[in-house]
């Protein structure tokens, strides 16, 4: 066995479960959208299929006032609950466990009657909630055991308690959001009451057949909340209560940490997950930033964890657990925490899906079934748009040349993987690389195709992605002036005194690479903690170039960055000392750096190198010459649309191209 402690058995409460691998809980959108429960099932069925034993739901809130999101995710009738049963009968037909995640919202909660332990707004929301009488806080305790006796009733083989990340239950457990001077505040024992209370009541609802986790918060990451050593003490309390699992989060939402995003190295939290194993004797799950299975051994071999819980990584590959059971984890299609795809969807109200993998939560609409006819495809650029296509088609069936004029695959993901923090872009480009191997796509490198080479072909898919926008700025030839391909790629070195034309994603991402500390915070968990203050004294950074950021549109920059983690760079270039100018006139570059209008007036902005991010244009010439020789042409990623560079839209068009020949 390659994994042998990852794969051992474990009694997780009344279950036997074959292996260590739980798909964590994960909002997919999918929650209470017309016709949703038949793409749940869908989604968790490739996933139990595969070998994983135990799956959480999203969350279900057990009451009217505690839903979040656009649609309705309420979990509180006997009718929602029969129209589950096509959701546990995949997964039990498959041979897996599944348990239904309840989750109030409290102050979080997205519908105008949301109430919380105190009126005290949340700083990530519009809304003030309403304080719970006494009276009301009893009514949400009994909701709660409501819905877990209706899980059974569903089919649920048990639940799992939200009891973290700043929802309801953390509202009451912590000063800074419980100003109560009742039953349910003050001191620690009466905070707890409510959490108690609700595992208590949760436990009698399941009976001793069905399991209850708990997902407790490991580590709040805000002030005014628990201490370690009273987190401690609550754990052994709900032991006590009747749990079975612990399940650990990570951070409040409103914490200004990042605990899930490309900033946080791989396995950072294990240390906060190994304290909460030494205070019960009930089986605990590490989380956040677990992506590979060599990861997922080393903290159960290491006694950090005795199970993982895996919630991202399973949008980006179902077959994870099969994968890694089988010895190939260069297989595995790995979560590269960008949080685009799931958790910026989700927020806007959208279905979550994958960046790395478009089917996720769209099963039932991307269908990869063999081609009915057997084709000669081209695809011209081995970018994410190209990639995702010449796979895709390889393995329905048709015979594919990839097209490739650098001397190896990647196009700009190349370039994203050298910006702090996106370095799992490696993983991405390997797992492409042995699926053209597998696939059998005859790859050919250095080579620049033109109409001439695609004669012959049945259909041609052109991928050829960008080319950086020139023509911003007069003196653009001036020796200081580079583009954001030289900086990324290494081919230019910036001097110490950096003028940034443009601030999109390519404009932050520039300006991450230049003030870059080198403390590599983004891959070690001891730097990471230093650097963001995690029980440590937060380190200064290191300025190493005084960098300025501009834009032509008035206003604060970032407004095109990630939604749950624009943040997190805005900071990151705070620290840095990086100025940010916008509402500029563009007027030229000389020796003495770049001359911009603001507000009317000149100004220069003194520089040793100018790097140009103002856009990009696509690369399409060639599909007017190949229609010319009759050959169908399927123009995708950037090469049909440059704006901005969105690795997502690119794979996304890719593999349904790919579905669809």
């Amino acid at each position: 066995m390659p994994f042998p402690h990852l794969f051992s058995p474990i009694r997780a409460g009344p279950f036997e479960l074959a292996n260590r691998i739980v798909m964590g809980s994960m909002h997919t959108g999918l929650e209470g959208r017309e016709g949703g429960l038949r793409r749940l099932a869908a989604f968790y069925a490739e996933r139990a299929e595969a070998g994983t034993p135990l799956i959480v739901t999203g969350g279900w809130s057990p009451d009217e006032a505690g839903q979040i999101g656009a649609h309705p995710n309420l979990f509180d009738k006997a009718e929602t609950a029969a129209g589950h049963r096509i959701v546990t009968d995949v997964v039990h037909a498959a041979g897996s466990r599944i348990l239904l995640q309840l989750l109030h919202g409290g102050r979080y909660a997205t519908r105008p009657e949301l109430v919380a332990p105190s009126a005290i707004r949340a700083p990530i929301s519009r809304l003030t909630p309403r304080a719970l009488s006494g009276a009301e806080v009893e009514t949400a305790i009994e909701a709660f055991a409501h819905a877990a006796g209706l899980a059974v009733e569903a089919g649920y083989d048990g639940v799992e308690i939200m009891g973290s990340e700043g929802y309801l239950i953390t509202q009451f457990l912590a000063p800074r959001t419980n100003r109560r001077d009742d039953e349910w505040g003050g001191p620690l024992e009466n905070r707890a009451r409510f959490a108690l209370r609700v595992v208590e009541a949760v436990r009698a609802a399941l009976g001793p057949d069905r399991m209850l986790m708990y997902r407790i918060s490991a580590l709040d990451l805000v002030e005014d909340a628990l201490a370690q050593d009273e987190i401690l003490w609550l754990a052994r309390g709900l032991e006590a209560a009747g749990v079975d699992v612990f399940d650990t989060g990570i951070g409040w939402h409103e914490a200004r940490v990042p605990t899930v995003a490309q900033a946080v190295p791989r396995g950072a939290f294990r240390w906060a997950t190994r304290a909460l194993k030494q205070a019960v004797s009930v089986p605990v799950m590490a989380t956040n930033r677990i992506n590979m299975p060599q990861l997922a051994e080393e903290i159960i071999a290491e006694g950090d964890a005795d199970m993982v819980s895996l919630a991202r990584p399973f949008l980006a590959d179902p077959e994870f657990a099969a994968k890694a059971a089988r010895g190939q984890p260069h297989r595995i299609n790995t979560c590269i925490a960008c949080n685009q795809a799931c958790l910026d969807r989700i927020f806007v109200g959208e279905v979550a899906t994958c960046l790395v993998n478009p089917r996720a939560c769209f099963e039932t609409e991307i269908v990869i079934r063999p081609a009915g006819a057997k084709k000669r495809v081209a695809v011209v650029g081995s970018g994410p748009a190209g990639l995702a296509a010449a796979v895709t088609l390889a393995e329905r069936g048709h015979q594919v040349a990839l097209f490739e004029q650098e001397g190896r695959i990647g196009g700009q993901l190349n370039l994203a993987r050298n910006v702090p923090g996106k370095q799992e872009f490696d993983e991405t480009l390997r797992y492409f690389s042995v699926r053209l191997e597998e696939t059998g796509v005859n790859l050919r490198l250095s080579t620049r195709a033109d109409a001439a080479m695609l004669e012959g072909f049945d259909e041609v898919v052109l991928a050829a992605g960008v080319s950086p926008r020139r023509g911003v700025v007069a003196g653009e030839d001036h020796p200081s002036v580079a583009s954001y391909v030289d900086i990324l790629s290494g081919a230019r070195a910036a001097g110490e005194r950096v003028a940034i034309v443009g601030a999109g994603g390519i404009g932050f991402d520039v300006a991450l690479f230049l003030t870059d500390p080198g403390d590599h915070a983004h891959s070690d968990p001891a730097a990471f903690r230093r650097h963001w203050g995690i029980g440590v004294e937060q380190g200064a950074p290191r300025a190493r170039r005084k960098v300025t950021m501009l834009q032509r549109s008035a206003g604060p920059m970032g407004g095109s960055l990630g939604k749950t983690t624009g943040w997190v760079h805005r900071m990151e270039l705070k620290r840095a000392g990086v100025e940010q100018i916008s509402g500029v006139q563009y007027e030229r570059i000389d020796d003495a750096g770049l001359h911009i209008r603001l507000d009317g007036e000149a100004r220069i902005i003194p520089a040793d190198s100018v790097v140009l991010c103002a856009g990009q244009v696509e690369r399409s010439e060639l599909a007017a010459a190949v229609r010319a020789i009759g050959v169908p042409v399927h123009v995708i990623g950037g090469a049909k649309r440059a704006v901005e560079l969105d690795a997502q839209r690119a794979i996304d068009e890719g593999v349904r191209l790919g579905a669809g020949i």
